[in-house]
């Protein structure tokens, strides 16, 4: 079947889902974004959205910073995904991106006076970063944008050129990702993943006043890392240096979920392969998100209608 997507208040096929080359967001950037994850679990022919609702709270308080409307409440953009998603009828993991935007087909740098456009549309997805491994990152001669230039803890579309040029150095490179430091030289985030060290018994990540977009798998490791290994999260400035000292070091975020860093500035981090640590977050982090931990299932929306077993 053809895919369909959720454009301006209508179901509709995905390839009629297009804007025009006057949009004002398409000219200057000017909207924001969700990256949601659903997982497939084949035992249960399930699918499992993962933090649904906290992504759409994310996107809503990312509008207000943005200065843009969106015409669904929380619970309505919820219906709205399971409904795209089960009309799809998608049956592997997948990555579902709701954006709302200036809609405006007009000519002018400005955010107010405009109309709001709102749209979802789903794709599937495998690993976002192909390093089963370990990833090798650099830090990038790129800095992360600062909060008083382009709203860091927004996820605005504009901003993410930001991120594409440090990735895109970084692959030229050789690397697999980069890491971006703030304007006053303190480690940040990745191009699209926040960082998490291990020193001694504790993880070690960037504050939110450090410029990052304070990220829902983020949450969710720290909690994990406390209530099933007894870890405590710390959250303070990290200098570069930092990263090549750590004991083990992992990237997080919605299409990279846990990836281990094992090199970086080619210099391997530990024991130059993945963690301990990083290996059981890993697999209680899988576990959950698809359905497999009753502990976390809190966290997940099915997508189906279960199936009564026979009798």
């Amino acid at each position: 079947m053809d895919p369909l997507a959720y454009f301006r208040g209508n179901f509709v096929p995905l390839a009629d889902a297009n804007v025009n080359i006057m949009t004002h967001a398409f000219n200057y950037g000017t909207g924001c974004f969700e990256g949601i994850r659903g997982y497939w679990n084949e035992e249960e022919r399930q699918m499992y959205l993962f933090r649904l609702r906290e992504h759409y709270q994310r996107l809503i308080a990312s509008s207000r910073i943005l200065g843009l409307t969106c015409p669904h409440s929380v619970d309505e953009l919820c219906s709205i995904t399971v409904e795209l998603v089960r009309r799809n009828e998608l049956r592997e993991d997948c990555y579902i991106r709701p954006i709302l935007y200036k809609g405006s087909s007009v000519v002018g740098v400005r955010m107010h006076n405009l109309d709001d456009h709102f749209a979802i549309f789903t794709t599937a997805l495998g690993k976002y970063i192909d390093a089963s491994e370990g990833c090798r990152c650099c830090v990038s001669s790129y800095r992360r944008i600062d909060d008083n230039a382009i709203p860091a803890r927004a996820k605005v579309t504009g901003g993410y050129v930001n991120s594409a040029l440090a990735k895109t150095e970084a692959q030229l490179n050789g690397f697999d990702e980069a890491i971006l430091l703030t304007h006053d030289g303190h480690v940040c985030e990745g191009s699209g993943e926040n960082i998490f060290l291990v020193i001694g018994n504790a993880l070690v990540t960037p504050s939110p006043s450090e410029n990052i977009l304070i990220g829902i798998t983020r949450a969710s490791v720290i909690q994990i890392a406390r209530d099933d290994l007894g870890i405590s999260t710390i959250e303070r400035s990290i200098d570069r240096s930092e990263l090549y000292s750590a004991d083990e070091c992992f990237l997080t975020g919605t299409a990279a979920e846990i990836t281990p860093v094992i090199e970086i500035d080619r210099r391997p981090i530990g024991t130059g392969v993945i963690g301990p640590i990083t290996r059981k977050l890993q697999t209680i982090f899988f576990d959950a998100v698809r359905g497999r931990s009753r502990k976390y299932s809190e966290w997940l929306t099915p997508v189906y209608t279960p199936v009564a077993a026979d009798r």
